[in-house]
C-alpha cells in the first residue's frame, strides 16, 4: 500500500483519526458535506497537512476509506464506487443524532446493516468502540505498556490484517475478529467505552461468547 487514508466525513472523528494518520506518515484525503459552512477552513485548522478533496476523489485515490459520518447519513455516501475498496466502519446508531432506524436495530449489528448496502465493499468494524477525545490521548508507540487496544472485526482475512496495520500505526494495539463479533463493539458491548490492552479485549469478548482470531 502507499499509505493513503480516505475519510469521508470531517466531524470530530474524522479529523481527530486524521491527525493521527498524518502523524504516523499516512497521506490523508477528507471529504466534508458541502452544505456545512466553512468547511474547508476548519479543516485547514483541525486538519493541517490533509487534502481536503470531494469523495469520488477520496474513494479513487485511498488504499483505506473510513466511514466516520453519522450513520443516518450512510446512504447519501456513493456506497456503490466503494466496491472492492477496504472500508472501515467507525460509525455507531445513536438515538439522539439518528432517531430510530429499524433496519440497523434488527440487523445482527449496524455494521451488518451497512454491508448489505454494497456487499462488495471489504468491509470491516472498527474504531467505533472508543471515542473521538480517547483516540489522541490514548495513542501509544508500538511496545508501550498502556496501549490501547482497538479491533477489526471482518471475514475479510486480507482487509482486516490492512486495517490492523493501520490502527498499529495509528497507535493502537489490534485485535483481529470475526465479522461475527461486530455487535460486542457496539453501544453496551463490553468494550464499548472501556480502555482495556489486547488481553483484556480478548477476555471481556471471550466472556461475552465472542470468538476471538
Amino acid at each position: 500500500m502507499d499509505k493513503r487514508l480516505g475519510i469521508i466525513g470531517a466531524g470530530k472523528v474524522g479529523t481527530t483519526l486524521g491527525r493521527l494518520a498524518l502523524a504516523s506518515g499516512w497521506d490523508v484525503l477528507i471529504s466534508a458535506s458541502p452544505t456545512r459552512p466553512m468547511q474547508s477552513l476548519i479543516v485547514e485548522t483541525m486538519l493541517p497537512g490533509a487534502r481536503l478533496v470531494p469523495e469520488a476523489e477520496v474513494v479513487a485515490g485511498a488504499d483505506i476509506v473510513v466511514l466516520a459520518v453519522p450513520i443516518s447519513k450512510a446512504t447519501t455516501v456513493d456506497l456503490p464506487a466503494l466496491s472492492g475498496k477496504v472500508v472501515i466502519d467507525a460509525m455507531n446508531h445513536w438515538y439522539p443524532v439518528d432517531g430510530s432506524h429499524d433496519e440497523v436495530e434488527d440487523a445482527p449489528s449496524s455494521s451488518h446493516w451497512v454491508q448489505s448496502l454494497n456487499p462488495a465493499m471489504r468491509l470491516v468494524k472498527s474504531l467505533n468502540h472508543l471515542g473521538y477525545h480517547d483516540m489522541e490521548t490514548d495513542a501509544r508507540p508500538a511496545g508501550h505498556a498502556e496501549r490501547r487496544a482497538v479491533a477489526a472485526a471482518s471475514d475479510d482475512v486480507e482487509a482486516r490484517a490492512a486495517v490492523a496495520a493501520l490502527l498499529d500505526d495509528l497507535g493502537f494495539d489490534p485485535v483481529e475478529l470475526p465479522f461475527a463479533a461486530a455487535r460486542q463493539l457496539e453501544g453496551g458491548g463490553p468494550v464499548f467505552g472501556r480502555w482495556v490492552d489486547a488481553a483484556g479485549l480478548r477476555s471481556a469478548l471471550s466472556r461475552s461468547g465472542a470468538r476471538c482470531t
